[in-house]
């Protein structure tokens, strides 16, 4: 890839979010960041800061521009409460990187915070929380075509966990994926001349990150349908766990309907390795709608 590219990785959960994640057995999300960059690529540089913690050290405008990169995780937060300063402060930071014009990549709340952040909105889903696996992401034509998912089939499933979704695109938007749950799953933000690519879902999470969000928000996923009841949830956490110790027991993976999409840690995160590899390749600086 040449020399290394510098990344800032913005672990967007609030403290008390992040001990909760810990509490459940799970990764905190900028460590999770940081631990997939390097399996991709270990000549990256990661720098991990949080945007929603009280007083946070973070870049100045000015300085954004030094970096090749920005990778935004999922957070506990939500992008409606604009009121929020913790939010209100993300949003105006993915603006910033906007106007710097640092390419930007992310899952889950960056979906939601790359489409606010120039100017589209978003809504708490109809359908509740869409927990675990999301079914069927289909690529759109625009999504077929795009460097984002060079090398990923064209339906696949992918690990997720979110009850807020993109509402209305922003000038600038293409919608890349959907799927039956929530129409947009994937997004290429151009705003002045930055860029961001964002998923809804998570590429970063494997079955164990799954399984311990499960225990986390059972009694939630219980209320609205998700498991007929906390036996079920439980079964369901064993179940992936067991799989995600032995990924190669086919009756296990029959059992939870989980393919080589998931799996495969290099077909789950090819969309984080085109990025990087656009990156490193300059492309950002020659791509044009």
């Amino acid at each position: 890839m040449g020399s290394s590219l510098r990344l800032l990785v913005l672990d967007a959960y609030a403290p008390e979010g992040r001990a909760a994640l810990r509490g459940a057995g799970g990764t905190e999300a900028g460590v999770l960041y940081g631990r997939m960059l390097h399996s991709i690529e270990p000549s990256v540089r990661v720098e991990v800061a949080y945007p929603a913690d009280p007083a946070p050290d973070l870049p100045s405008r000015a300085d954004l521009a030094g970096y090749n990169g920005i990778a935004w995780t999922g957070s506990s937060l939500t992008i409606h409460h604009r009121d929020d300063p913790r939010v209100a402060r993300q949003i105006e930071l993915a603006g910033a990187a906007y106007h710097a014009g640092v390419p930007s990549f992310g899952s889950c709340w960056a979906a939601q915070l790359s489409v606010v952040a120039a100017g589209g909105r978003c809504t708490r889903s109809p359908r509740g929380r869409e927990f675990g696996i999301a079914r069927g992401i289909t690529l759109s034509l625009e999504g077929r075509e795009h460097p984002l998912f060079d090398g990923k089939p064209t339906v696949f499933d992918a690990f997720t966990s979110h009850e807020d979704e993109v509402g209305t695109l922003a000038a600038g938007a293409s919608l890349l994926a959907g799927n039956t749950w929530s129409r947009v799953q994937a997004v290429d933000v151009l705003r002045g001349s930055g860029r961001f690519w964002a998923l809804q879902y998570h590429p970063e999470y494997d079955l164990h990150e799954v399984a311990s969000l499960c225990r986390l928000r059972r009694d939630e996923l219980v209320a609205q349908g998700t498991f007929e009841s906390t036996k079920r949830a439980d079964a369901w956490v064993e179940a992936a766990e067991a799989l995600h110790a032995a990924p190669g027991d086919g009756e296990l993976a029959a059992e939870l309907d989980v393919g080589p999409d998931l799996l495969d840690e290099a077909v789950r995160t090819r969309e984080v390795a085109n990025w990087l590899h656009a990156l490193g390749a300059g492309h950002f600086t020659r791509m044009d709608r």
